[in-house]
């Protein structure tokens, strides 16, 4: 292990627990699109999902560096992640911004992994990104809210219990800004499913859990109001800067797993009479995947270091998960091309590693919309759009 790493102790337990779910653990669920159910209570009774609710509450307390060592190794075992990282920063919306009420309520259930908090429904079918254009409404009536509208792209809703629901309260073009308008509501899609709520999986190129909601008049507390209606949409923000660093802990892990793969396998496989690392064009992208992968950990470090502080880091956090993913991704292609045809067999866990690191240029947001964050917000130039 680089002394350079952070949370020693609990990159060492987290690798030991990956060792009991090795890669045909996996390619099974892979083939089946089946959720990782053992993994993820593994985790849970390990405590590593609630590393970031306070102590009070039942987590640990700890910092946002300990969640990314937890998903970082996680990931560089072969394992993903995204099965359940949202466990980790979904409840930050409750935590910073619930009631007292709400978060004794529901942070001590989620914190033991009672309540699965995962689902965070914010996209829909024709806004995407454009999050202010958002059209599912929700109308207050009596002591509550009723819902109509749709949600696309939304990860583990069928493995949670609880969702943090984005939606308009009154229309945009009534809003002071675009942004206003917007509310959260905290959904127990336990008691929604099947009255007014319908979820509906979608296939996609990999195990990602991810569907599509249809609210078709679902009724909603009003007592699960988060913070002040209208205000919503800055509720979110910190949440989304969290999911980036994360996911971008994430990538970081995904490269160092093609980096480990790929290396290993150029020392040993021998073609011509000589281990194929002997050549410069198969060592030197492993070495460039090992330069990039070590930049982009920096960056990851850095924007989470912010996080922790409490300091601004929508750019740093938007500028990790772009160098992360691209990273993870120039490694991917490095460690299929140096397996030749191995690097497509399913036994090698690479392609199943390849699908699921490509996710992360798409989601949880694009590589030209951080593009257009950084031009705009810290380069100062003209919106685009």
């Amino acid at each position: 292990m680089s002394k350079a790493e952070t949370h020693p102790e609990i990159r060492d337990a987290v690798r030991k627990l990956c060792t009991r779910f090795p890669g045909e653990y996996w390619r099974g669920l892979d083939r089946e699109r089946a959720y990782p159910t053992a993994f993820v209570n593994a985790l849970t009774e390990a405590g590593w999902l609630s590393v970031l609710i306070p102590e009070e509450y039942g987590g640990a307390g700890l910092g946002i560096s300990a969640a990314c060592a937890v998903l970082e190794e996680i990931h560089r075992s072969g394992a993903n992640g995204a099965a359940c990282h949202a466990q980790m920063y979904t409840m930050g919306t409750l935590l910073r911004h619930g009631s007292e009420a709400q978060k004794d309520k529901w942070l001590p259930k989620v914190a033991s992994g009672e309540i699965r908090l995962q689902a965070f429904g914010v996209t829909e079918p024709t806004s995407g990104t454009d999050t202010t254009r958002i059209q599912t409404f929700a109308k207050r009536e009596g002591d509550s809210y009723v819902v109509n509208g749709s949600k696309i792209w939304i990860s583990r809703a069928e493995h949670s219990d609880l969702m943090v629901l984005l939606c308009r309260t009154s229309p945009r073009d009534e809003a002071g800004k675009p942004s206003d308008g917007m509310s959260v509501l905290l959904v127990d899609m336990r008691e929604a499913v099947g009255k007014g709520l319908t979820v509906r999986p979608v296939r996609t190129m990999l195990n990602h859990a991810t569907t599509e909601l249809f609210f078709d008049n679902m009724k909603v507390p009003a007592e699960n109001l988060i913070g002040r209606e209208g205000a919503g949409f800055r509720y979110i923000l910190d949440g989304m800067n969290a999911e980036r660093i994360l996911i971008a802990a994430e990538c970081i892990g995904d490269g160092r797993f093609f980096i480990d793969r790929a290396s290993a396998y150029a020392k040993e496989r021998s073609v011509f009479g000589r281990a194929i690392g002997e050549n410069q064009g198969v060592q030197f992208p492993i070495a460039r995947a090992h330069v990039q992968v070590t930049a982009a950990s920096l960056m990851v470090d850095h924007a989470a270091a912010l996080f922790e502080a409490g300091e601004p880091c929508g750019s740093e956090a938007n500028m990790a998960k772009m160098t992360a993913s691209e990273a993870s991704w120039y490694a991917a292609d490095v460690c299929v091309q140096t397996h030749g045809g191995f690097g497509f067999a399913e036994e090698y866990d690479i392609e199943r590693k390849f699908r699921e690191t490509r996710l992360y240029q798409v989601a949880p947001i694009s590589t030209n919309l951080i593009l257009s964050h950084v031009a705009t917000h810290v380069l100062g130039m003209p919106k685009s759009f």
